[in-house]
């Protein structure tokens, strides 16, 4: 498969400083986060990838970060991820065990991550990953994709900033998990499906029960999300809003 390395944002502009002048202390390094997709998956799946790599870009310059995007998952590697302050898995997961031995490495080592949708599939074949998500497996979703109205676990949480404690979510196909991660005392969730949905589906469907849509395990930095499917995501404000505030957060950790 051809890979695909992409590098987004802007690129500071070097100034020659005349010997004259007092030399003036160096910019620091913007913390590196680096994105990896799979551009021949689902098509849902890529369509999601595609504008959040587009978000993620255009919002580097203000965010104070250095963005870059591959589909190429051997980059998953020690050498790669030394200074990448956080890892996003777009719309897939590792499937070769060294890049999961080279994930579990960077994690353990206090580098952060944020996953999307389809990479919760990892607990279904890679038993350290089981844990890492709080120790719940994937069980049931619906379909076909649907919006969905989603309450704020902790309002007051910095990742929740703007958003609302309540909302309908633009369509997606929602996950649940067995156990619950709420069940898991390591675990914070920050949103969960409001029981007005259920049932919910017309093929695969939910018919209620604890559902987490977005949560930490405080053992990590990371913050794992349930949405992710279809090029609806980035259609209203509160879950770009959260994506954004995901990305500070775990870069301030």
């Amino acid at each position: 498969m051809r890979r695909i390395l992409l590098a987004i944002g802007c690129v500071a502009a070097t100034l020659l400083t005349p010997p004259s002048l007092v030399a003036q202390q160096p910019q620091a390094a913007r913390p590196k986060v680096l994105a990896f997709f799979t551009p021949g998956s689902e098509l849902d799946h890529f369509l999601f990838a595609q504008q959040a790599m587009r978000a993620f870009g255009a919002a580097a310059d203000a965010g104070g970060y250095a963005f870059a995007a591959t589909s190429d998952w051997d980059a998953l590697n020690d050498l790669n991820l030394r200074d990448v302050g956080v890892v996003i898995w777009l719309n897939d997961m590792p499937h070769t065990a060294a890049q999961r031995l080279a994930f579990e490495r960077y994690v353990g080592g206090g580098g952060g991550w944020l996953g999307f949708h389809v990479s919760g599939f990892g607990t279904n074949a890679w038993p350290w990953f089981t844990e890492f998500m709080g120790g719940g497996r994937f069980s049931a979703n619906n379909w076909p994709s649907m919006p969905a109205r989603v309450n704020a676990d902790d309002p007051a949480h910095p990742i929740l900033k703007g958003v609302p404690a309540t909302f309908v979510a633009p369509i997606s196909e929602w996950y649940s998990w067995t156990p619950s991660p709420r069940a898991n005392p390591d675990v914070k969730v920050l949103l969960t499906l409001d029981s007005s949905n259920f049932p919910l589906g017309v093929k695969n469907t939910l018919n209620g029960g604890d559902i987490p849509v977005a949560w930490i395990n405080t053992k990590y930095r990371m913050v794992y999300v349930n949405y992710g499917h279809g090029d609806r995501i980035y259609s209203a404000p509160p879950l770009p809003t959260m994506i954004d505030n995901i990305l500070r957060w775990l870069l301030s950790r």
